[in-house]
């Protein structure tokens, strides 16, 4: 069953297009990022589905019902706003509990309702503390609690980790993750940070300049990127121009027949994409070479420490390509060192401009 369905939809400031014809759909239950840098759109197709934000094309649904024109308040959904949005003036109990008060809920209700939402984001004990006095991740957490006491059919979320330190939004993604699954509710989330985007989701949708670029599970999104775009934000740091003629490709300074790659690709200008830990590494030519693999030869040009890995840098005839290894086989390398590298073909990804 569909939660949010999303036919044609774009919304214009001005002469510029924040999110231009974006069709999706987010089934019941799902967690789904709309994941992108800053700029592409994903907040403002999050606003257009809260009803912040009106779109000037397309249909915009929220289960069988077109929402296009009803207010945010008549859409039955929770939003949680990147700097959370508390009333400063109320406590965490009276933060939490004003959505049930707007719905004319009994003052047992209210209490009963606000102990279950302060025990489900592990907040018990501070329902007389002010935002003020509570950290960040705290502040997070009852914004969450007040956005589901609305019991909303979908859950909207802008970027609510983004204003936290890195190890506390390491900490709060899986607790996140796991209230979503306890209480079963549709959640669209915006983030640029494509590790919390894998970490928490179901499926993503990667934008760029208001049109959605690529949409799957986080295992196919990230194998497997169709453009230059996609696998360039999704840090591919190994990405080269090729000319790809009628049956072969320039690759490396060599030509390789398209049949013996497994690929069917048209004809012109592509890149090809190869993550760093795809390559593997040698000090000496590979004995044993299989039809799967193609072996490259190429002098180290640089080495950057990265604790237990370190990152190398091999020219390969005018290509610079990076790869990770052990720091204690990078510590016996020095820069010049003759190394050879196999990727599989399997792992060259073609990608369209």
């Amino acid at each position: 069953m569909k939660e949010v369905k999303l036919v044609g939809v774009s919304k214009y400031f001005g002469s510029t297009v924040a999110v231009d014809n974006v069709s999706l759909e987010v089934n019941k239950g799902e967690f789904f990022t709309l994941l992108g840098p800053s700029g592409c759109g994903k907040t403002t197709t999050l606003r257009m589905i809260a009803g912040f934000e009106k779109p000037d094309k397309g249909r915009i649904y929220i289960g069988e019902v077109l929402v296009n024109d009803l207010p945010p308040e008549k859409r039955n959904i929770g939003f949680v706003f990147q700097n959370y949005a508390l009333f400063p003036h109320m406590t965490v109990f009276e933060n939490i509990a004003f959505p049930l008060k707007l719905k004319k809920y009994s003052e047992s209700e209210v209490r009963r309702k606000v102990k279950e939402l302060l025990s489900l984001v592990k907040l018990e004990g501070f329902e007389n503390r002010y935002p003020r006095q509570l950290s960040g991740g705290q502040q997070q957490r009852v914004a969450l609690a007040r956005a589901l006491a609305r019991e909303p059919d979908v859950l909207l979320l802008d970027e609510p980790l983004s204003n936290l330190d890195a190890l506390l939004r390491i900490e709060l993604r899986r607790e996140l993750k796991n209230i979503q699954r306890k209480t079963g509710v549709t959640a669209i989330y915006v983030t640029h940070d494509q590790d919390e985007a894998f970490s928490l989701s179901d499926r993503i949708a990667v934008m760029n300049k208001g049109r959605i670029e690529a949409v799957g599970s986080p295992d196919s999104v990230f194998n497997s990127p169709r453009t230059f775009f996609v696998a360039r934000f999704l840090r591919y740091k190994n990405i080269f121009e090729v000319k790809v003629g009628k049956d072969t490709v320039e690759l490396f300074g060599r030509q390789f027949p398209l049949k013996d790659l497994n690929v069917e690709v048209a004809e012109g200008k592509m890149y090809v994409a190869i993550r760093p830990d795809t390559l593997q590494v040698y000090t000496k030519p590979p004995e044993q070479i299989g039809g799967d693999y193609i072996a490259l030869e190429g002098k180290l040009v640089d080495k950057l420490f990265y604790g237990s890995e370190t990152e190398i840098y091999v020219n390969v005839h005018g290509y610079e390509l990076i790869t990770l290894v052990s720091t204690s086989l990078a510590n016996t390398l020095k820069v010049g060192d003759n190394l050879y590298l196999l990727v599989s073909k399997k792992d060259l990804k073609f990608l369209t401009p």
